[in-house]
């Protein structure tokens, strides 16, 4: 039997930032990972020149926790463009909306004052909400007064065109809900990201995100293909052993983690509500394409209404080439739920036909990723800067906080906190990073 200050059960984005964040200060940790590979959700597949993240995932460096603690010039971050296209189906065929920030005057189309886009007053009422919600940190977002998203916005007098036209359909892909009943604490702080940082992915994928904290690490740190079978607040059971510690961090998925605290008797009340995703790729060569998708541009595209099955698509190529093969565009599109059924997959190619105007029957589907419990689910009440401390073990992860990259990695460092405190660690410094 061994035994360590502190064990972490999960190698997520939680478990690795506690770890980094105990190991920098000289405690003896050890993280145990159930997968053959560290990352949690965040993993990618590489497959015949192609990177396949494992569901649409992007990285926003304005994250202030995970901007602390990441190499952004390491992860080769390369934008999407700023902005999105809502395509309508109207009298006289198919009509597009080009919505732009106004601080990128090269993206601005003139389709965005459309009256189809919401009223000016409701677009400005929207644009000083955003604002309002980008002046705030931390603790800040938790004093506003709880409700759904779509109650706050009609609140502050966005008109309804706009939010079941514009801000519903970008906001379902999100949130990965389609009513704007999340908590509008979490799009507070969505919309807080958005004004601030523009989404991004890394040249290699969105694993290398968990690979650069994986490598912070010290080599030995990580257990992968090590899953915990059971614990106690003293212990761990692997299948090679029992490893006691002096803290337990437990840094799975809500459900996971309800599971093993419930058989070692412990009794936390977890949100274990999820919502879940298929994101499916499909590469089209540019010699077939008479014109680029969405005029060249790495822009999120979605349908004003639910007109099929694609809440949200975007051709990744155009700003990252990395991710495709020369001379192939690889297009990452979103559906509700885990049908991946040829079915669906027939939906999905004639809804991408209409979204992008282009003939699809000769793209290649090259994968798709059904992802049950893709995010927690973020409805209230939600407190967005909680805390570490849940009992005799310690939990963390991004439902413990917001369902983010952001959310989980200050989950992991709240957990490593709170451990610190246990063990009478001192520290040199006591940061603080705004949620």
């Amino acid at each position: 039997m061994t035994h360590h200050d502190v064990v972490i059960v999960g190698a997520g984005l939680a478990g690795l930032a506690a770890a980094r964040e105990l190991a920098i200060h000289g405690v003896d940790v050890q993280v145990f990972e159930a997968a053959d590979a560290a990352g949690g959700r965040v993993r990618s597949d590489f497959v015949d020149g192609f990177t396949l993240d494992r569901g649409f995932q992007l990285y926003n460096p304005a994250y202030p926790e995970a901007a602390r603690v990441l190499d952004h010039e390491a992860l080769n971050l390369h934008p999407l463009t700023r902005g999105m296209d809502i395509v309508r189906s109207t009298s006289t065929g198919r009509a597009v909306l080009r919505l732009a920030d106004p601080r990128s005057p090269g993206n601005w189309h003139s389709s965005a004052l459309s009256r189809a886009a919401g009223t000016i007053t409701g677009k400005a009422r929207f644009a000083a909400y955003a604002r309002t919600v980008a002046k705030l940190s931390g603790h800040q977002f938790d004093e506003r007064v709880d409700e759904p998203a779509q109650v706050a916005l009609a609140r502050a007098g966005v008109d309804a065109t706009m939010i079941d036209h514009v801000i519903r359909p970008f906001l379902t892909g999100v949130f990965l809900e389609p009513h704007l009943m999340t908590s509008r604490r979490f799009m507070d702080v969505v919309l807080a990201s958005f004004v601030k940082g523009t989404p991004s992915l890394p040249r290699a994928g969105m694993q290398a995100v968990p690979d650069q904290l994986h490598d912070a690490l010290p080599e030995g740190t990580v257990h992968l293909a090590s899953p915990v079978r059971r614990l106690t607040p003293a212990s761990i059971e692997t299948d090679s052993g029992t490893i006691t510690a002096s803290v337990v961090i437990v840094a799975t998925n809500a459900t996971h983690a309800s599971a093993l605290l419930e058989e070692a008797g412990l009794t936390t009340e977890l949100n274990t509500a999820t919502n879940s995703v298929t994101t499916w790729y499909h590469a089209v060569a540019t010699t077939s394409l008479p014109e680029p998708l969405a005029r060249g541009r790495s822009v999120v595209t979605v349908p004003d209404k639910r007109s099929g099955p694609v809440i949200n698509t975007v051709p990744l190529s155009y700003a990252v080439p990395s991710y495709s093969p020369d001379g192939q565009i690889l297009i990452s599109s979103s559906t509700l739920g885990v049908d991946d059924s040829a079915e669906v997959a027939r939906a999905v190619r004639g809804h991408l036909q209409f979204l992008y105007g282009a003939d699809t029957s000769g793209w290649d589907l090259v994968a798709r990723y059904p992802i049950h419990g893709a995010l927690p689910s973020m409805r209230g009440p939600l407190t967005v800067a909680g805390s570490g401390e849940h009992g005799p073990v310690i939990l963390a992860g991004d439902h413990c906080a917001t369902a983010s990259i952001q959310g989980a990695m200050i989950s992991g460092r709240h957990a490593a906190d709170s451990a610190c405190r246990r063990l009478g660690v001192v520290r040199p410094d006591d940061r603080r990073i705004a949620v």
